[in-house]
């Protein structure tokens, strides 16, 4: 430790540590632009320029390191003088718009020239003019000429997106911040860079010039897209949503959100919103009171049960739904004698029910400063962007990433092994690694993997396990939904015990964790909707966009006798036969349970829209109208101290992730048969996102294509570009071909979860693929 003094007071920081650094510890603020904690540092502000003694002239805080005994004065006449005229400087070119400019009130520009600035200016020569600039449906360039080259954006897109979207061309007064070629902003973590944006050059188009920061008033809450739970700030005005920002945490999401997080709010007055409860009579749907709804739906069950049994009423909900709704609706479920209440719509292999409750295994925190990790069965990036940012991270301080997965994604972070096979093939991918474990440690394979030779990548995935000493093997989305989780989290829990690596789960989406700890899971150990019900209650589910297999979900509802959907959104109104508007998320209070088995609880943050009523009061009062007893909630404060207890937060105690199934063996496959490897793409995985116009508007919110490999490609005579018919069961599609050089030969990707598709079979499996207009 370095012992410094800053103006009187003095501090111990870490040697290598900047005079920035240490001003921050002692809570000794230092005026900047160009400097932030999660970035590398520029220096090319000059805004914090400080008086060091015995130093000839004032230097930056933010680049000068600490050295024993060094005085430092931030707020000496020399150092004030310093700091005035850097920010002449700044303001020799800056445009004088304050009034009109979309970030008057919160920027950092206008706030310090309050302090630094000068009355008037002593330059009279024009102002310079940058072109604005087009970056896409999420960030507005129109105003850089208001850019004072900070360059935070550029870094971080360099250092934490993994991509450099942004640079600087041009030297002198004619430096300007440009993105590629014309090219959009892209990335899943693009609207971080509007706040990053000192100065008013990057805004968010969708909020721009629609309030002023003042007329805002802020309100906490919890983003209910994927596993990390990250922390928000849900800004409003008038009752309405108005723009969502990160809330600092740094044992969460850090100072960062997805563009999911921030942009899916626009959802929330879409066309689409369901604020009145609806009966379908006579094939007319009309829009009714709530007694009438829920009474009707109530006489329903009763007589379903009455006719059929309690055993042909099922409900089905998706992890996005709060813990205290999934508690009550198993509970209703539960109550009408039906043990048929799940959430995990995308699963099909059920082996491990009662023994593993998935979780991520560490806290999210630790997951940067791992040395080794192997993930698989996961699109990274868009499936977990934020926690892809950690595992960044990591890689840029030394670590080594290893991952099996059906294709090569461009992650954006360097990949030490890889192995890219088949979904049908992981299991033997993960048995080749087995064994190349056990022959490195010299002790002998697990039973059956006699026959199994290891490739050079999974000697290379071994080695990387066995050396450095923080690990993690990780499963993914496609690993929890594919036909053989069992055997794959089996395989992956013998690697990470015997190369002392924890076993953790990435998890689908914002409550996965909450639905274990809610027990809204089946004991029947079958696919949802595989066995066709009477009766059922759908909560924020879409079964044609959110089950493994749409063909069997569609075929299941179309002979219902009556399906219930509550969702905040119109749709299902071909099966349907009542509509529940439920509140989303900002307009509920609730619970989600993340990846690492935080409990993270949320207020409304607007009031419910139009007849729109929270998801768990509609749940109780349905129980009430049911005559079920234990319904008799006040608060969903209550409903959740009643499930998780009073004041609890930390819920991992409560997980598990070590399984008792033995590991089995398997070989590579020989057929050259094609099946389908289903991503979920980041835009459609929820029924929030996918609706959201500017999210919509993105590059991931575009209409699938069939991604083939070059091999599949020439056996068809098919082109880039070219439209292909794609079949599965009954159901086909005719989308754009794409050839994709990073796929397993065999392997044919088409997404899961839009409408496009929506007509084809399971998530994984046999699929045939022709030319449009050839036959099959």
């Amino acid at each position: 430790m370095v012992e410094i003094e800053i103006d009187g007071k003095k501090v111990e920081v870490p040697a290598g540590s900047m005079v920035m650094d240490a001003a921050n510890k002692l809570g000794t603020y230092i005026p900047h632009f160009c400097y932030h904690k999660k970035l590398s540092i520029a220096a090319n502000c000059r805004m914090c320029l400080v008086e060091v003694e015995k130093a000839p002239k004032p230097l930056p805080a933010c680049a000068t390191p600490v050295s024993a005994g060094m005085i430092v004065r931030s707020a000496s006449d020399k150092a004030v003088q310093a700091q005035k005229s850097v920010m002449e400087f700044l303001l020799i070119n800056h445009p004088l718009d304050c009034p009109i400019c979309d970030q008057g009130g919160e920027c950092q520009l206008q706030d310090l020239a309050v302090g630094y600035g000068k009355g008037e200016s002593r330059y009279q020569e024009d102002k310079r003019v940058v072109t604005p600039k087009q970056a896409g449906p999420l960030v507005s360039m129109q105003e850089m000429a208001r850019c004072i080259q900070c360059t935070r954006c550029v870094r971080f897109g360099q250092e934490v997106a993994g991509v450099m979207e942004l640079g600087m061309v041009g030297r002198g007064e004619h430096s300007e911040i440009t993105s590629f070629v014309g090219e959009a902003v892209s990335s899943e973590m693009s609207g971080n860079m509007i706040d990053l944006c000192p100065v008013g050059a990057l805004t968010s188009k969708p909020f721009r010039y629609s309030a002023r920061t003042w007329e805002l008033s802020r309100r906490k809450s919890v983003s209910p897209h994927d596993s990390l739970g990250a922390n928000l700030v849900v800004q409003v005005k008038a009752g309405k949503v108005m723009r969502v920002l990160p809330l600092e945490n740094d044992a969460v999401n850090e100072c960062w959100i997805s563009d999911k997080d921030r942009f899916s709010y626009e959802a929330l007055d879409s066309a689409e919103r369901l604020t009145q409860p609806m009966l379908k009579q006579g094939g007319e749907w009309k829009e009714v009171d709530w007694q009438t709804a829920l009474e009707y739906v109530a006489h329903g069950l009763k007589n379903i049960k009455h006719e059929h049994g309690a055993d042909a009423i099922a409900s089905y909900a998706t992890a996005h739904s709060t813990t205290e709704e999934l508690h009550l609706l198993q509970k209703l479920t539960r109550s009408l004698g039906s043990e048929h209440v799940d959430f995990r719509l995308r699963q099909s292999d059920f082996a491990l029910d009662g023994q593993v409750s998935p979780w991520l295994g560490m806290p999210v925190a630790d997951v940067t400063s791992l040395q080794r990790v192997f993930v698989i069965g996961s699109f990274l990036r868009k499936d977990h962007p934020l926690l892809a940012t950690r595992i960044r991270a990591a890689v840029k301080s030394g670590a080594k990433l290893s991952v099996l997965n059906g294709t090569a994604d461009d992650s954006l972070i360097n990949v030490a092994n890889q192995i890219t096979a088949a979904p049908s093939d992981w299991l033997a991918a993960l048995s080749q690694v087995v064994v190349a474990v056990a022959a490195a440690k010299e002790v002998a394979a697990p039973a059956g993997f006699e026959g199994i030779e290891a490739s050079d990548a999974a000697k290379g995935i071994a080695a990387s396990l066995l050396s450095g000493e923080r690990k993690a093997v990780f499963l993914g989305n496609a690993a929890a939904a594919h036909p053989q989780a069992s055997a794959l989290h089996a395989a992956a829990q013998w690697i990470a015990e015997q190369t002392g690596a924890k076993l953790g789960y990435l998890v689908e989406a914002a409550n996965t964790v909450g639905g274990y700890l809610a027990n809204a899971t089946a004991k029947s150990a079958a696919p949802a909707f595989s066995a066709p019900k009477k009766a059922y209650l759908l909560l924020n589910a879409e079964p044609e966009l959110d089950a493994a297999n749409p063909q069997t979900a569609a075929a299941a509802l179309k002979q219902a006798e009556m399906v219930v959907v509550l969702s905040a959104f119109k749709h299902g109104m071909d099966h349907a036969d009542v509509l529940l508007p439920i509140s989303p998320f900002t307009e509920t209070s609730g619970t989600f349970v993340n990846a690492e088995g935080r409990a993270q609880s949320f207020n409304a943050t607007v009031k419910p829209l139009g007849e729109t009523r929270p998801g768990w009061k509609v749940l109780r009062v349905l129980g009430n109208i049911l005559g079920l007893s234990g319904f008799d909630y006040d608060t969903s404060e209550a409903i959740r101290d009643e499930l998780l207890g009073k004041g609890v937060t930390d819920l991992s105690g409560k997980l598990n992730n070590v399984s008792k199934q033995a590991v089995a063996a398997a070989k590579f496959g020989t057929a050259g048969s094609l099946e389908r490897l289903a991503d979920v793409p980041i835009h459609f995985a929820d029924a929030i996102a996918r609706r959201s116009g500017p999210l919509l508007a993105t590059i991931d919110g575009a209409a699938p294509v069939a991604r083939i490999s070059v091999a599949t490609a020439a056996s068809l005579g098919v082109k880039a570009g070219d439209k292909v018919t794609v079949t599965q069961g009954s159901g086909t599609a005719v989308l754009e071909a794409v050839i994709d050089a990073g796929l397993a030969a065999n392997v044919v990707r088409v997404p899961a979860a839009h409408e496009s598709t929506a007509k084809l079979g399971a998530m994984f499996g046999a699929i045939t693929v022709a030319k449009a207009g050839e036959a099959k």
